[in-house]
């Protein structure tokens, strides 16, 4: 097939009209859709043994065989329905491939829910006969609504933005337009086929066309729980931040114990390295450290029993002790260069060198204010310095730790004091030393300064911090 694309794929899920959208593809000249080519459980329709030539045997062993016969086909366009729970195996290819057009058909998800449930209670997929119409009504379920709605999301969402980021675009279509017809024929254009629809496809009748309240049967239940759903996602916090990686060079691993710190840089790294090298007799530079993604996977595998751990901190106490150590600060580990563009651009009133006498208590804390709008303005990506590791969100952090594998336990830096000895203990350590305390901050202490208004700051800056990881108020 010639032109901009060599296939397509409709991309859609159960009840969303994509049995009336593929009879409609098919009734244009030269164009082929091939039913679930990547359903699990059957190949194409149910009890049909190939598509092309290729068995559901060989589909399972190389999927990209069904690829190939599909877009391969002498002078047709020929294409596939593929759900969010077909096989995964070939959806990156699919997304990627510029040349499969993606048609993407979405419908209201409670409308296609109560429609699943009644197709599986009635076993009727498709109405080609009204006579014969099975007519039942679907007991609403909102812990299972919201899982469905949950992952019809999030298969939308990775379609977008894989399509954003490989510069493509599909072509969007919802349940409602499949029945017009200047929008099919509009998908035909888009599709590059000259070929029109005078009319569109009868053979299909829509099963359940009366509104959604009259097919349940409990619609009090299901309108309490649609009703507590936030369709516009009001109260989802903005996340601005950069991805992180795993960051692995920064691991720590025991040499006989089988212990993985993943650090969080909220100042206690080098108290909680100190104390794995006791476990083990060893000073801290004597640990495993600095890994390679390569060299971890064979830790990994050389310490079956292994367990990792990372640390964190209450955000606010986390703000301040860096604001000491690495603004406020000049001494090893100060972030100079930043330090002196946040005193020049930002206003930033802290003395050019180390604090001496003349710096107030009310100097740190209205410094220390400052330094918080500053980390509220940059995680929002409003200015030009880079998001540092040391004041990037714990939950981003975390988020870059899973792409390896995320930390067993999560520990709050106020809890070391049992729970490291506790994992000590758990990997054959039965008398581990006591766990260093925090070092209180200089020159004056968050208790010095402490007030709502700094609480409050820092909620608005680290909201999805005090939310996930559980946070209250740190006074």
């Amino acid at each position: 097939m010639t032109g901009a694309f060599h296939s397509f794929v409709v991309l859609a899920d159960m009840r969303t009209g994509s049995n009336f959208l593929e009879a409609n593809l098919n009734a244009l000249e030269g164009v082929t859709c091939h039913g679930e080519a990547f359903n699990p459980h059957f190949i194409g329709y149910p009890n049909k043994d190939d598509i092309l030539g290729v068995s559901q045997h060989v589909r399972d062993s190389d999927p990209m065989q069904v690829l190939t016969a599909i877009r391969s086909q002498p002078g047709v366009l020929g294409g596939f329905r593929y759900f969010h729970d077909h096989d995964p195996r070939v959806l990156d290819c699919i997304l990627d491939d510029p040349r499969i057009a993606k048609i993407v058909l979405t419908r209201n998800p409670l409308d296609s829910y109560v429609s699943l449930k009644i197709a599986r209670s009635t076993g009727q997929w498709k109405l080609t006969n009204v006579a014969r119409r099975k007519d039942a009504k679907a007991e609403f379920d909102g812990a299972e609504f919201g899982a469905y709605v949950e992952a019809v999301q999030e298969f939308q969402v990775t379609i977008l933005n894989r399509l954003q980021r490989s510069g493509q675009t599909a072509f969007y279509i919802a349940y409602e337009d499949l029945q017009d017809l200047d929008v099919m024929n509009g998908l035909a254009a888009w599709l590059g086929t000259p070929a029109r629809l005078e009319a569109l496809d009868e053979s299909l009748k829509r099963q359940n066309p009366a509104p959604v309240v009259s097919k349940v049967s409990n619609p009090e239940e299901m309108m309490e729980a649609v009703a507590g759903l936030d369709r516009f996602n009001l109260t989802r916090t903005p996340n601005f931040e950069p991805r992180r990686g795993p960051a692995v060079p920064g691991y720590v691993a025991g040499v006989v114990t089988p212990i993985l710190y993943m650090p969080i840089k909220c100042g206690v790294e080098a108290d909680v390295t100190r104390w794995i090298g006791a476990l083990d007799k060893v000073e801290p530079d004597g640990l495993i450290s600095g890994m390679s993604q390569k060299q971890l996977r064979q830790w990994r595998k050389h310490n079956p029993a292994h367990r990792s751990f990372t640390v964190v901190r209450h955000p606010l106490a986390r703000a301040h002790s860096i604001f000491c150590r690495s603004i406020l600060s000049t001494g090893a580990d100060s972030l100079g260069q930043i330090r002196k563009t946040l005193r020049r651009r930002f206003d930033l009133q802290i003395p050019a060198t180390e604090p001496d006498d003349t710096y107030t208590r009310d100097d740190h804390r209205a410094a220390f204010e400052q330094f918080l709008l500053f980390l509220k303005a940059n995680l929002a990506g409003q200015t030009a310095i880079r998001v540092d590791a040391r004041w990037a969100s714990q939950t981003q952090v975390i988020a870059g730790f899973a792409e390896l594998g995320s930390p067993d336990l999560i520990i709050r830096d106020h809890e070391m004091a049992d729970d490291l000895p506790w994992l000590a203990r758990k990997l054959g350590r039965l008398s581990p030393g006591p766990v260093p305390r925090v070092a209180a901050d200089r020159p004056y202490s968050l208790q010095d300064i402490y007030d709502a208004k700094l609480e409050s700051l820092s909620r608005s800056i680290y909201a999805r911090d005090y939310m996930t990881l559980g946070f209250g108020d740190w006074a």
